[in-house]
């Protein structure tokens, strides 16, 4: 499933090719997403200019004058720019496509999903700030922002006597940390995926803080993680699975003491770790 770095780098990506530009035409192949695309999206948004794209945790915001797009990527989506006349065919699994407006040549982005989890939706500008939509409304802090430290980290995991990497993945107290940068942050931060929240220390939540926010920069300046499906939004596959410490390493050496990684399960999600270096 893509993370919050696979949707940054499909934003930035997108956002520096089409900010700006006249939305010319909106083709809709495929409405059965994982919410129904609405059936007046191709008419809301034909003839209007892209304000910008912005993200919040695994959201895509597409900002128009009178309302903003929610995008979502699912598992399996993904966003695709190519020049209009150069776009290769549609395959069963492109469901929607948007010509944009460029001095050189239009632009097509498409959206594929091949299981359909993802989602499209449309919220109007009357109908109040999109950070209030109720898919959006219950998210944690951006773990990228200033407002994310070991303090907040702290304050929010008291009482909580779930497992630290459930936690950092259920979205509500740090959101777009996902299963593969946790597992990572948490070897960083030397800590044990398996502790209970509430037994976190101050210095040990900050020591995790300060790890996800280098876990995720590093994951976005290599491109996210191609695992299967993912490609970033020009075509270019993540690097970031290559370099990773521990997640998907089950029984190579631990890189800081050579201990065997071992691989667990924790909620039906594949959990890597080093039981000499990460402390419970």
């Amino acid at each position: 499933m893509p993370e919050l770095p696979e949707v940054e780098v499909t934003r930035r990506t997108l956002s520096d090719r089409l900010h700006g530009h006249l939305l010319q035409i909106v083709r809709v192949y495929q409405p059965r997403l994982r919410w129904p695309v609405p059936r007046s999206l191709a008419a809301a948004l034909k003839g209007r200019h892209l304000i910008g794209i912005d993200r919040r945790g695994k959201y895509l915001l597409w900002r128009f004058d009178h309302g903003v797009l929610i995008s979502h990527l699912g598992m399996t989506g993904s966003w695709r720019l190519h020049p209009a006349g150069q776009a290769p065919p549609r395959g069963p699994h492109d469901h929607v496509d948007l010509y944009f407006d460029s001095p050189v040549a239009p632009l097509l982005v498409r959206f594929t999903d091949p299981r359909r989890f993802g989602a499209l939706l449309w919220h109007r500008a009357d109908e109040g700030e999109v950070e209030d939509h109720w898919l959006l409304a219950s998210l944690g802090v951006e773990p990228l922002e200033s407002g994310f430290d070991g303090p907040l980290l702290y304050r929010n995991t008291r009482g909580r006597n779930a497992p630290i990497k459930q936690v950092l993945l259920a979205g509500d107290v740090v959101v777009g940390v996902g299963n593969i940068y946790a597992s990572e942050s948490l070897f960083d931060a030397r800590i044990d995926p398996r502790v209970a929240a509430r037994r976190l220390g101050p210095v040990r939540c900050a020591r995790l803080a300060a790890a996800i926010r280098q876990v995720l920069g590093e994951a976005i300046g290599a491109g996210g993680s191609t695992l299967r499906d993912y490609t970033g939004a020009d075509g270019a596959e993540g690097l970031y699975a290559r370099k990773a410490r521990v997640y998907g390493r089950n029984g190579q050496d631990c890189p800081v003491c050579g201990h065997p990684i071992r691989r667990i399960m924790q909620g039906q999600r594949a959990t890597y770790l080093c039981v000499r270096c990460q402390r419970r």
